[in-house]
């Protein structure tokens, strides 16, 4: 049985769990049994779970010396985005250890969360060590499209298993942001809300060689032009202004949060944690229209990504409304809301005392991931939802660049430092 986090990680990377969307993925199910089958042999008792062929989840718990207290959730997914073999300059399954860095896709997304709490299992059942509460264990399916084989299907189908959870882990927060001398480690506290939008255009179809002044195509070209161009005023999250104020601090950068954008220039690199969520964005990704070059179609469609603050959905869906224009319509085909966790609390101070443990020079900030996670489903619960996923990185890696990028690849020692924090963190 691999005990090194490295060995581990390697092990997971070799297993191809590509999303591709659609409820299609092409190996859960052996990523799967490999975790459960670690933790059994732990003494950890895992059941896997498929709500569909081959889109597997994993279930277990870790009983704590006091039951009373709220027991704590590690919630990783186990699934990938595809990666192109041509365009990497490793396969993307393979694993590889060079340089430096374990090499592959999952390595920062999230695979490397998956190994690291292996790890720490693995230590407690070796040294005869429990953590202080109950450590409920899901590695889930699916996080890379809908969740719907995976957390979502979790929470809906096997709720009582999360009975008495009070917060959660996962992934996108925890690890060092180089700005200068210092190093910032923001967790994540706050998701903006996903607002996936279908817009339509409808006109008068006809042939290419004659003016048509009901163009589908144009209708929605000029309806994207303006949803795509709306100005968004800026919103400051408890999140993102906490960010703005303790990372100004420890920067001696001026933080003026009546002009937030001139604050954010000031900021330099640690800019790039928060000039994505002081504001909702608008973000046109797919278009489909006409079937032929002399034909002008009668409908024409086109996807956007909406990501939303709290507190601003109706307003900011009133305003594309009013972008669209007569001739184009639209529908929602995905809605989650934003989540957020206090600030505040034993689980953040927690968190950060495990950071600076390992790193005395740590400044751990709090802030608003862009994206979206599988916090959405798990916050559902009442389960307070973070971002955290330990590492220590070196100067010049891009992390931002890692997840879904080619070459994804995860520094070992920074693997290593992020074992040392997460047990530091769970046992306590």
């Amino acid at each position: 049985m691999a005990e090194d986090v490295v060995d581990l990680c390697a092990a997971l990377l070799r297993i191809d769990t590509t999303n591709h969307g659609g409820g299609t993925a092409a190996g859960e199910r052996e990523a799967a049994e490999f975790v459960a089958g670690h933790l059994d042999g732990l003494g950890v008792p895992a059941c896997v779970l498929e709500p569909a062929p081959r889109r597997a989840n994993v279930l277990a718990r870790v009983p704590g010396d006091d039951p009373d207290l709220p027991a704590l959730l590690v919630q990783a997914h186990l699934d990938v985005v595809p990666a192109d073999p041509a365009e990497w300059s490793v396969p993307p399954f393979a694993g590889v250890e060079q340089d430096g860095y374990l090499w592959g896709r999952g390595a920062v997304d999230m695979k490397d969360m998956v190994a690291m709490t292996l790890s720490v299992v693995g230590s407690w059942s070796r040294e005869g060590r429990r953590p202080r509460r109950d450590v409920v264990l899901a590695f889930v399916a699916d996080e890379e499209d809908r969740g719907e084989h995976g957390a979502r299907w979790l929470v809906e189908h096997q709720r009582d298993f999360f009975t008495g959870v009070g917060a959660a882990i996962s992934e996108s927060g925890g690890y060092s942001h180089r700005v200068g001398a210092r190093r910032l480690y923001p967790i994540g506290t706050a998701e903006r809300g996903t607002s996936h939008l279908r817009l339509t255009a409808r006109g008068r179809a006809g042939h290419g060689s004659r003016r048509n002044s009901h163009n589908a195509v144009v209708h929605l070209v000029r309806a994207l032009d303006r949803v795509a161009a709306l100005e968004h005023p800026v919103r400051l999250t408890p999140a993102v202004r906490a960010f703005l104020e303790r990372a100004g601090e420890a920067l001696g950068v001026e933080v003026d949060l009546s002009d937030v954008d001139g604050t954010l220039a000031r900021l330099g690199p640690a800019a790039a944690l928060a000039e994505s969520t002081v504001r909702n964005s608008t973000t046109p990704t797919v278009l489909q229209a006409g079937y032929k070059v002399n034909v002008i179609p009668g409908t024409a469609s086109a996807d956007v990504d909406v990501r939303t603050l709290p507190g601003t959905v109706d307003e900011l869906m009133a305003s594309i409304d009013a972008a669209l224009g007569p001739h184009v319509t639209r529908e929602v085909l995905e809605y989650q809301p934003p989540v957020q966790a206090p600030i505040d609390s034993p689980w953040f101070d927690a968190m950060a005392a495990a950071l600076r443990a390992e790193d005395p020079e740590a400044v751990v900030v709090p802030y608003c991931m862009g994206g979206g996670t599988d916090a959405k489903a798990f916050s559902r619960l009442g389960i307070d939802c973070y971002g955290f996923a330990p590492l220590a990185l070196p100067e010049g890696y891009d992390y931002r660049a890692m997840a879904h990028g080619v070459d994804e690849r995860v520094p070992v020692e920074g693997l290593r430092f992020g074992t040392r924090v997460l047990d530091r963190f769970l046992s306590s």
